[in-house]
């Protein structure tokens, strides 16, 4: 085989059955390319996880179709053992084809328990290098060895000084890579053998991205200290003069050719932050650690828009790319649009209009990209969440590992990406105490607040709540229905919407009762922004600062971490400019009528409406009910009278639909 996949794909063969069942404990056809590849071959897929929600997906869409003989292929998918299979319903049993897929198969001489562990995006150059050295069966310890080596790049016998240590760990997480837990330790433990790294806090900076990047930011200043000033100090002096909230090794080869490279990126994508230094005007020219000074604001921010669009254009995702590329992607493109739209930031025409043109092809490539791979992605295994409605069921997981903690969820309606970053400032401005820990997630399309803010409280697809899917009126019951079905009582549920401004009174006492175990809370003021707005995205991140700055926000997430909840923090979906290029004259034909997306009920009347809006996309029901059909406004035009600016949402743009996904706590 020349893929690990094709164990998989050989035995889905289009026309053999209309029902195949398929055992896969291992959830391995849920890997992104696997199912891009199915649904190519004209396959639809169900995962079975209870008999109500199976029925009512299999007897709405696929039962109809089979009674009027269309010809599709079901696959039903249950991630469970074969012992389970009893627990089926008589006639999917009965009726269907069955497969067994199991990661032993796939990878029959590596650790089981090791193999488990990892992300499928890792089993590519795995699996390669399995068919190259693996001669017969590996322990664990061999297995956990093997695979960091080959899929994390990780040798210990050439890793044997600081230079090495920091150059892997800046690989690492700079390419985002998660470790799982066994290999982390593992790593750990083979470096401990080293004492040239007793100094170094592992534990701390090997798993966790953030602490590694406070890690490399408060150990900055003290390196331009040394490369501008005369004065020297000790270590442990400057553990306490700087301030290290992250004790160990604080002299770092910043100077080393091989960590250059990686800081200039960082800075420039804001992973880490420039810094004053009274004297920066020292630095010599060509100095390559001045991408780390802050000089002239203004000749720096230029200077770090064109180093921005450089790497965006370097960095661009391929058509075939997996999902966590174009996640890295957008957090690059949010740090531009917030520079982007800062008072005079981009003065420079050229700058300007190399913006506009990568802005397009974005926008060209990014829906190209979501037609083909976003069936998929919805589908992906929920640890870390993915897609919105995974949320839930990822604190169900955080609770059923620890039966004690509270867990809230704050929704933003309408916040993108490029304004969390201005309320993540702001936010550190007020709460130095703060441990604020960044990711991304995507919004369901279309990127409307009945379809997507309903999927993050029901955990639930919107094809699954057809009735309720055009108001917003019902995410408090879902929320609430969710955490029933996973066995807790109504009065330890908590959900509140309207928030945004004045005061937590209400809030604190609903929150006081002891029971309470889950909270759900809707802040809509930067949603209340965003269509009020009359001066463009320029305005909006302005109002959208100024509102962090009146600290309801902080204050909320104070009173959250205070009452001992661990907390997470996402938006619905995001907003852009758009411009109108004019209203279609349709009546009451449409089911909803927005700004970026108009919705149908019958397949004819959504093609007479595209007519004339040739910058239309008609977007199919992927996991939306058969009778919600989106015409979906393109390149950033909007339904609305021609030439009107408007920010709104709705769409297939990456400020849409990659949202913040943000984990808060205090240090400790």
């Amino acid at each position: 085989m020349n893929s690990w996949r094709e164990k998989i794909l050989n035995e889905l063969i289009p026309g053999v059955t209309r029902l195949t069942l398929v055992v896969d404990p291992d959830g391995l056809i849920f890997e992104e390319e696997i199912m891009e590849e199915i649904r190519a071959r004209g396959f639809e897929l169900i995962e079975y996880s209870e008999n109500i929600t199976y029925r009512y997906e299999f007897e709405s869409k696929y039962r109809t179709l089979w009674d009027q003989n269309e010809p599709v292929d079901l696959v039903v998918v249950v991630k469970t053992d074969e012992n389970s299979l009893l627990t089926l319903p008589y006639d999917i049993l009965e009726a269907s084809r069955k497969l067994f897929f199991r990661l032993g198969d796939v990878f029959p001489d590596l650790s089981y328990s090791v193999m488990s562990a990892l992300d499928r995006s890792d089993f590519n150059s795995l699996f390669d290098a399995h068919k190259r050295y693996v001669l017969g069966p590996l322990g664990e310890n061999a297995t956990k060895d093997f695979v960091l080596r080959h899929v994390f790049e990780f040798a210990a016998e050439m890793i044997n000084d600081s230079s090495d240590l920091l150059r892997f760990l800046l690989r690492k997480h700079y390419k985002g890579q998660h470790l799982p837990a066994l290999l982390n330790i593992r790593c750990i433990e083979l470096l401990r053998n080293n004492s040239v790294f007793d100094e170094w806090p592992l534990e701390a900076i090997l798993a966790d991205r953030d602490a590694f990047f406070t890690f490399l930011q408060e150990r900055w200043p003290l390196f331009i200290d040394r490369k501008l000033s005369s004065t020297y100090i000790t270590s442990h002096e400057a553990q306490a003069e700087y301030n290290m909230t992250i004790e160990g090794i604080v002299d770092l080869p910043f100077d080393h050719q091989d960590i250059r490279v990686y800081l200039d990126n960082m800075f420039t994508e804001g992973l880490l932050n420039a810094i004053y230094h009274e004297e920066a005007d020292n630095a010599a020219d060509g100095s390559w650690y001045k991408v780390g000074l802050i000089t002239d604001r203004m000749a720096d921010k230029a200077k770090r828009l064109t180093k921005l669009i450089d790497r965006l254009n370097t960095l661009f995702p391929s058509k075939d790319a997996k999902h966590n590329e174009w996640l890295n992607y957008a957090r690059i493109w949010a740090e531009l649009t917030v520079l982007r739209y800062e008072q005079h930031a981009v003065s420079d025409q050229d700058l300007a209009d190399a913006i506009f043109k990568l802005q397009h092809t974005i926008d060209c490539h990014f829906s190209n990209w979501l037609a083909r791979r976003y069936a998929s992605l919805i589908n992906l295994p929920p640890v870390p969440p993915v897609a919105l409605h995974q949320i839930p069921r990822f604190l169900s997981r955080k609770i059923e590992t620890n039966g004690t903690v509270k867990v809230a969820m704050i929704v933003i309606d309408g916040l993108s990406l490029d304004q969390w970053l201005i309320l993540e400032d702001e936010l550190q401005l007020q709460k130095q105490n703060l441990v604020i820990r960044d990711s991304v997630i995507f919004a369901w399309i279309p990127t409307v607040t009945s379809v997507s803010r309903q999927a993050a409280f029901s955990g639930k697809a919107p094809s699954l709540f057809p009735d309720s899917i055009y108001t917003t009126d019902k995410d408090g019951a879902q929320w609430t229905r969710f955490w029933a079905d996973q066995g807790l009582n109504e009065y330890e549920v908590v959900y509140k919407r309207g928030l945004g401004e004045g005061s937590l009174d209400n809030l604190n006492e609903a929150l006081s009762h002891p029971q309470v175990k889950i909270v759900g809370l809707v802040i809509d003021k930067v949603d209340k922004i965003m269509h009020g707005m009359e001066l463009g995205m320029a305005g909006m991140h302005n109002q959208v600062r100024q509102w962090a700055q009146q600290s309801y926000l902080s204050d909320l997430i104070d009173l959250l971490l205070d009452k001992q909840y661990l907390l997470l923090l996402t938006s619905d979906h995001g907003n852009i400019e758009a411009k109108g290029f004019g209203v279609p004259k349709e009546g009451v034909l449409a089911e909803k009528r927005g700004e970026r997306v108009r919705v149908y009920s019958d397949h004819l009347l959504r093609s007479m409406n595209k007519t004339g809006y040739e910058e239309t996309i008609e977007w199919p029901c992927i996991g939306l009910p058969s009778t919600y059909l989106p015409l979906i406004a393109g390149n950033r035009y909007a339904f609305v009278s021609e030439g009107k600016t408007i920010v709104g949402h709705g769409g297939l743009s990456i400020e849409e639909i990659i949202v913040p996904l943000i984990e808060i706590e205090r240090k400790h």
